[in-house]
């Protein structure tokens, strides 16, 4: 029974992704849920109290593994430039993988107090990994600047996911450009 739990759980999960990369936050409904599970909306309701509830936990699921791959592209780098070149150019490829879609998608306004707070504890643990970096690279204030790195990289997030005019191979190249001048001590 738990495992069948656990497999149900798992398809509303990816059905969410899948609505909310496919729709933004109106296409997450559970109705919509239940359609793409086969589940009853009564019984989607057992695994989730709410939207927020389903944000929640694939902000839980998701982002370590999003940040997983953050992480090795940037052990993968000798240098802390290059460790910064490979933080803003891992988020940004990202753009595209549906788990970041699906998190994207939802505007910290429509989540409970808790959901924005476990995404805002994520979004420190990403920034956290590239303080050391910076502080190598001579940078007197690092958390400061990591803080300030991921906000271009957020701006840069923002402009591929709406489809701006700029390929999204400009705009990587861009905020890449923009980092490393602006990150230098």
């Amino acid at each position: 029974m738990a495992e069948h739990r656990s497999m149900q759980r798992a398809a509303l999960l990816d059905a969410a992704r899948s609505l909310l990369s496919e729709g933004g936050t109106e296409a997450l409904t559970f109705p919509a849920l239940a359609e793409r599970t086969g589940l009853a909306r009564s019984s989607v309701y057992e695994y989730f109290r709410s939207r927020a509830a389903v944000v929640e936990e694939l902000c839980e699921v998701d982002f370590p593994v999003w940040a997983a791959d953050v992480s090795a592209a940037m052990e993968g780098a000798a240098a802390a430039e290059d460790k910064v070149e490979a933080y803003v150019r891992k988020q940004l490829e990202l753009v595209g993988d549906r788990r970041h879609r699906a998190v994207v998608a939802i505007s910290a306004s429509e989540l409970d107090a808790g959901a924005r707070e476990k995404i805002r504890a994520a979004h420190g643990g990403l920034v956290a990994m590239i303080v050391e970096a910076l502080a190598e690279m001579g940078h007197a204030e690092p958390r400061l600047a990591a803080m300030l790195l991921q906000g271009v990289v957020d701006a840069a997030v923002r402009r591929i996911e709406l489809g701006a005019a700029e390929d999204p191979t400009a705009i990587t190249e861009a905020a890449v450009s923009m980092a490393l001048r602006g990150v230098r001590g």
